[in-house]
């Protein structure tokens, strides 16, 4: 019996040991590389709407691309430390003009080229102000426009200031619509819970097998006894 509880104990301390590492591992790697927050503005529509929950993944700045989605922390422009999220329309060494065309024909030119925006609310690249902008974006800068145009405060208000492009380093990270990596790091989770639970629960039957063995060891003949 004894030998049993001891086998027991061991159970106990690596199944607990790989749950603990397990949940706390997922635990950290998910708070390092991801992050979350709510959609506040209509600025985003029809992409993303008020009171959409996102998750973003943080990334280096070589790894933004025009297209991305991003969320962003600006005060100095925004008057607060709240996250901010907008598009990428244009990194560092890009030329970016508006527009060439007419209504919804109208495009984006990037580098000479009309940018396809399929996502932007009702087909308005333009939105209605300024009449018109150009702009070169500095090395390690973005030019980041919201997708519904006439309601988005983005690069265009500020562009007194370098272009209205905004240094990499403001952005917190890149939104996501893929969860399959958030959600296997919830399971890890979930997994080294169940498995510290397991671990508890193996310890407490350990403690309890070795203490019925304990009490099943017969006592001493009394001739055994020395006095």
């Amino acid at each position: 019996m004894s030998g049993k509880g001891r086998g027991l104990g061991i159970a106990a301390v690596v199944v607990g040991l790989v749950g603990l590492l397990l949940g706390l591992g997922g635990l950290g790697y998910a708070r390092h590389a991801f992050g979350g927050s709510v959609v506040s503005s209509e600025s985003m529509t029809p992409a993303y709407g008020p009171g959409d929950r996102v998750v973003y993944e943080r990334v280096d700045a070589g790894e933004l691309r025009r297209g991305d989605v991003v969320v962003f922390s600006a005060p100095d422009r925004y008057g607060g430390d709240w996250l901010v999220m907008e598009r990428v329309v244009g990194v560092g060494g890009d030329h970016v003009v508006c527009c060439a065309g007419e209504g919804t024909g109208a495009r984006i030119t990037v580098n000479g080229e009309p940018l396809r925006e399929p996502y932007v609310k009702d087909g308005d690249v333009h939105g209605g102000y300024p009449p018109s902008y150009d702009v070169r974006v500095p090395e390690g800068r973005l030019f980041l426009l919201g997708d519904h145009r006439a309601n988005s405060r983005d690069s265009r208000a500020f562009l007194d200031d370098q272009g209205g492009t905004l240094p990499v380093s403001a952005i917190r990270g890149r939104v996501i619509d893929d969860y399959s990596v958030p959600v296997l790091l919830g399971v890890a989770m979930m997994a080294g819970l169940v498995l510290l639970l397991v671990g508890v629960g193996l310890g407490i039957a350990a403690f309890v097998v070795r203490r019925r063995a304990r009490a099943l060891v017969p006592p001493p003949p009394p001739w055994a006894v020395q006095v």
